[in-house]
């Protein structure tokens, strides 16, 4: 792949596979259009592709970017590149990660990872002096990678339609790219070394034997085979516990993880002078060569994290790979020489693996995501539903996000980025700790929150040491003694000093970020009110056991009871951990009774009253709420019109139940009822839900000044029902359907209650009466209930003249034995009723 276009130091370049598709690449954005290339493992992409478009026509002075999915294939990317022209890093080549750089002037090939571009664009929308994006690895599909290509594509679309944009992946899926694009599918042979993969007889029966088991299976491969080893375990866990069981194994062991030392990371990437050993995460699947290796060896799991729907937390998830990821680090052993995959599970296992990993927009936390849409959306004026994407984000996830955003104050009611959060989106950080370092203000918080904010970021510098047969010791929850250790002030025989270098050196960058000028110890005592304005609903209070906390955001954590921390009542937890429970990892004291201006912003001050169920009195009591926490409670006096509205409630929704209603007031209404329905239906009802519906026209006005159920159940309800009628209406209510009936014996009651009006009353009340009285102007005739002298029921008729001449004989014949004083006469038609009894005087 020479030719006069070719500058000097390109001639000697190596020939790889990929070499045969540089042609129809370089055609394809000579002609301006996008273009997707699809190299497997080891042709070369990564590093011939950008070195030869070195010479392109179109490219002129600009600078070509190189986007990679890890800080260590950035570097390693740039590393190769640079010996490959037999320069330095920071000269034609040059690179940028969140933790370190090698730039210069003369840099024309600019590695870097998918966050740093995605804030590139962000802070500088048109990417001046770049001609062209290289995304490599995009099959990965991670958040970054995603936002930052459809960012880029707008931006192609809209301001710069000579900038070239080119996807490469290892694996066909890369394919979809395409559409996206609107590219040309451009296509590269790898090299065909042979691989033999061989499975496992049986799977691992739990995740826990995994270290073990790769240990036997690297012991043995150790002594049959030849040629350096890369293993895949799921984490840094594994990782260590299967260095221990390979500590004396005739090899040098060497870690591979994303939170390593430079060096180190380095130490795994470089030719060794023995036989080598790399444990690795899922950072050696793509973009790395590690040299001299011929045999893989897959634990066939992945940590990866997950958004959790119960706690709406992202949590780290190991899980079974895919097959197209089983297929990625298989060709890890293929990349140089033939080389061998042993997987430890069974070729039945691997037939049910999933084909693809779900894309990280899928499973993720997009708040995130949510924040740099609307961020874009300022600065360019492209709505979020506008960039393009591969994939549209779930809805769920992604209100959720924008709700967070809310909270924190970065998104108006209409979802548009408030100033707040244009600051939060140029700090680069998670939205949480962007929102934490905003509200620091004075030199001292500034340098809290960049030390807070380093923390946060990466792993814990406090972990206990893995003693094979020993139970792991725990460790405080305290982030103030975390701040001890960044500063280097406290010493904890725990403590991780390779994470305390990096979580430092984060920190330095985030002072940086905030406007310091120099370096300043982080001040403990602000930490919570800081941590309190980025994890408002992480807010935690005492609720029962020890160590048992309710959150402010909803739900419960949990803190070991003999964690210094458990006793407080008022924390707030940054750090969770959601496994059977929701584990609190990080927290940090609050002074209930110096509530921070953070906190304080998002409580509620209530006065909220309530009735007590049991002496039916009105309670209030003055609340101050932060979300599902009552951070205060207290009496206080309640309102006039607040218990009347209290205990109107409560008797609207059980007006049966909570009113006296006496006899007289249920005959009222069943009478009303009665008239409604065979006299006149536009009186007014007085059935429960009319009088619920109607409180404030008929009740209010009669309990003024009560507070207590009791008072208004005390009232007289007749006088109040009555009074809802005109006098033309009680006149013809009382005429048509009166209380009671003159009989010729007594005058009783009338029951309307049941379906048929009735009258009660002894056999004798009734002697002389011919025929059944009618009630309703006659539209209505009375039923009769008959009693005994013992006032029992014997007989009920709706029909007096009919009873007296069928069924009297009988009642009679039984009430003459039982009540012979009593007369009962044959024929009670024709018969007088018995004089009213005289009252005895007493």
């Amino acid at each position: 792949m020479t030719g006069p276009l070719l500058p000097a130091n390109l001639i000697s370049l190596p020939v790889l596979p990929v070499c045969a598709a540089l042609p129809e690449l370089q055609a394809v954005l000579d002609a301006g259009r996008n273009a997707v290339l699809v190299a497997p493992p080891g042709a070369g992409k990564t590093t011939l592709v950008p070195l030869h478009l070195l010479q392109a026509p179109w490219r002129e002075e600009g600078r070509l970017i190189v986007v990679e999915p890890r800080r260590v294939a950035v570097r390693g990317a740039a590393h190769r590149m640079a010996a490959l022209l037999g320069e330095a890093t920071g000269q034609t080549v040059g690179y940028r990660t969140r933790t370190d750089s090698a730039v210069s002037a003369a840099t024309r090939i600019e590695v870097v990872t998918e966050g740093l571009l995605l804030r590139r664009l962000l802070t500088d929308p048109l990417l001046e002096g770049v001609s062209a994006i290289l995304f490599d690895e995009v099959h990965e599909r991670s958040l970054d990678l995603d936002t930052a290509l459809g960012f880029a594509l707008d931006l192609q679309r809209t301001m710069r339609p000579e900038l070239r944009l080119v996807a490469m992946s290892a694996t066909t899926d890369g394919r979809a790219f395409t559409s996206l694009l609107d590219g040309v599918l451009v296509e590269s042979e790898g090299r065909a070394f042979a691989l033999d993969i061989r499975h496992a007889r049986r799977d691992i029966a739990a995740l826990r034997e995994l270290p073990d088991v790769m240990a036997r299976t690297i012991r043995s491969l150790l002594a049959e085979e030849e040629g350096d080893i890369l293993a895949f375990l799921p984490g840094v866990g594994e990782i260590r516990r299967c260095a221990a069981a390979l500590a004396d194994a005739p090899a040098l062991i060497v870690p591979l993880y994303g939170e390593l030392d430079t060096r180190e990371q380095d130490l795994a990437l470089k030719p060794a002078e023995r036989r080598k050993v790399v444990l690795s995460t899922s950072i050696a699947e793509t973009s790395l060569t590690v040299p001299g290796v011929r045999i893989v060896v897959d634990g066939g799991f992945a940590r990866a994290p997950r958004l959790d729907a119960g706690s709406g937390l992202s949590r780290l998830e190991t899980m079974r790979i895919s097959r197209a990821t089983a297929t990625q680090r298989a060709g890890r052993a293929g990349r140089e020489a033939p080389g061998i995959a042993v997987r430890l599970w069974t070729e039945a296992t691997g037939r049910a693996l999933i084909a693809h990993d779900l894309p990280e927009i899928q499973t993720s936390d997009l708040t995130g995501h949510c924040l740099d849409l609307a961020a874009w959306h300022e600065v360019m004026g492209t709505p979020p539903a506008a960039v393009p994407l591969l994939d549209t984000p779930p809805a769920g996830a992604f209100q959720a996000g924008c709700a967070l955003l809310t909270a924190l104050g970065a998104l108006d009611e209409a979802e548009k980025i408030t100033p707040l959060g244009a600051a939060m989106a140029r700090l680069g950080a998670q939205p949480r700790l962007a929102a934490m370092m905003c509200a620091a203000r004075t030199p001292p918080e500034k340098a809290t929150a960049a030390a807070l904010a380093a923390l946060l970021e990466e792993r814990d510098p406090l972990r206990p040491r893995i003693v094979p047969g020993q139970r792991s010791p725990s460790v405080p929850a305290d982030i103030q003694t975390r701040l001890g250790l960044i500063e280097g002030a406290e010493h904890h025989p725990h403590a991780d000093r390779a994470s305390l270098a990096r979580i430092r050196q984060s920190a330095q960058r985030y002072q940086k970020r905030l406007g310091l000028s120099q370096r300043l110890a982080p001040d403990p005592a602000s930490a919570a009110a800081l941590l309190a304005a980025g994890f408002p609903d992480r807010v935690a209070m005492a609720a029962g056991e020890t160590g048992r906390y309710r959150l402010s955001g909803g739900g419960s954590a949990r803190l070991s009871a003999i964690d210094p921390l458990a006793r407080e009542t008022l924390i707030v937890a940054p750090a969770l951990h959601v496994r059977t429970a929701t584990e609190i990892c990080l927290a940090a004291p609050l002074d209930l009774d110096n509530l921070p201006a953070t906190l304080l912003a998002r409580t509620e001050d209530q006065v909220e009253t309530a009735l007590d169920t049991t002496t039916g009195n009105v309670i209030a009591r003055r609340r101050l709420r932060l979300g599902n926490l009552v951070l205060r409670d207290r009496s206080a006096p309640a309102k006039p019109e607040e218990v009347q509205a209290l205990l109107l409630s409560r008797i609207r929704a059980d007006l049966a139940g909570s009113l006296a209603w006496s006899e007289s007031c249920q005959q009222f209404r069943a009478r009303l009822a009665l008239a409604r329905a065979h006299l006149d239906e536009t009186l007014p009802a007085a059935d429960d839900e009319t009088l619920a519906a109607t409180l404030d026209e008929w009740l209010l006005p009669y309990i003024d000044g009560m507070t207590k159920l009791s008072q208004i159940q005390a009232l007289d309800l007749l006088p109040l029902l009555r009074q809802r009628l005109d006098y033309t209406q009680l006149k013809q209510l009382d005429q048509a359907l009166p209380t009671s009936l003159i009989l010729p014996g007594a005058q009783p009651a009338i029951d309307y209650r049941d379906a048929t009006p009735t009258i009660s009353a002894r056999a004798q009340a009734f002697y002389g009466l011919k025929e059944t009285p009618r009630i309703a102007n006659g539209r209505i005739k009375l039923q009769f209930a008959l009693l005994s002298p013992a006032g029992r029921p014997q007989a009920i008729t709706a029909d007096i003249a009919a009873f007296w001449t069928t069924g009297w004989a009988d009642m009679r014949r039984d009430m003459r034995g039982r009540y012979p004083k009593h007369d009962w006469p044959e024929n009670p038609a024709t018969a007088s009723p018995p004089p009213p009894r005289r009252r005895r005087d007493t």
